[in-house]
């Protein structure tokens, strides 16, 4: 598996952690007091996060197209959602 694939995939697990942590975890733990959701979710999402953001970091020096978009794709890491549309114009860019 190449580089690239590597940082596809881990994108897309941070995005999918993200979202479970902000719309299902952290609603129960404020709706009925229970924290163990956010317990669950939040470490490996802290792990995916510092994996892609490391991963962005050499990919810089590897990929061109991150090279060019590096703003974007370290902000998208926040933007509950965008690690998927990095992950999608990514692989567009690659198609052609």
């Amino acid at each position: 598996m190449d580089l690239i694939n590597f940082f596809r995939i881990i994108a897309l697990l941070e995005g999918i952690s993200y979202v479970l942590l902000l719309f299902i975890a952290v609603p129960i733990k404020y709706a009925y007091g229970e924290a163990l959701y956010v317990k669950i979710l939040g470490m490996p999402h802290g792990l995916l996060f510092m994996v892609y953001i490391l991963l962005t970091i050499v990919l810089i020096f590897k990929n061109n197209w991150i090279k060019k978009n590096f703003f974007y794709v370290i902000v998208a890491s926040v933007i509950p959602f965008g690690t998927f549309v990095v992950d999608f114009k990514l692989k567009k860019s690659f198609k052609r």
